[in-house]
Parts: C-alpha cells; structure tokens; sequence
C-alpha cells in the first residue's frame, strides 16, 4: 500500500465501508472532523504518522507534551 492508499483507508475507505462519508471520512463543513499534525510530510514519510504533535478535536487543540520531535 502506498502512504496515500494507507491515509485514504484509514479516512475516506473506512467512512465509505461504515455508510458514513456524509459525516466523517474527510475535511468538509459540516462532518465530523478530527485534525492531527505530524512533523513532516506523510506521503514522503509515512512514519511521520507515529509521532503525533497535537489533535483538533471540536476546535479544541490537545498537544502531546511528552513528545520531542
């Protein structure tokens, strides 16, 4: 699988096999939406994934303080 395929199953396959792409699966108003942000790019570097600065969740930033990246 390549790191585009791994990100697209994790989101937009997985809402399409639950029925639920009107609501999750992607970035768009008015679905339910969870942002993270990794120190890199993971379509270069798909192990950038493991190290997870911080998570948006309903607008509210939750950073991982115990990481040093």
């Amino acid at each position: 699988m390549t790191p585009m395929q791994a990100l697209q199953a994790a989101t937009i396959s997985a809402a399409q096999l639950l029925r639920q792409e009107d609501n999750l699966g992607s970035i768009s108003a008015g679905k339910l939406t969870d942002i993270i942000a990794v120190p890199g790019n993971p379509l270069e570097d798909i192990q950038v994934m493991e190290k997870v600065l911080f998570v948006m969740k309903d607008g509210e930033v939750y950073k991982n303080e115990g990481q040093s990246f």
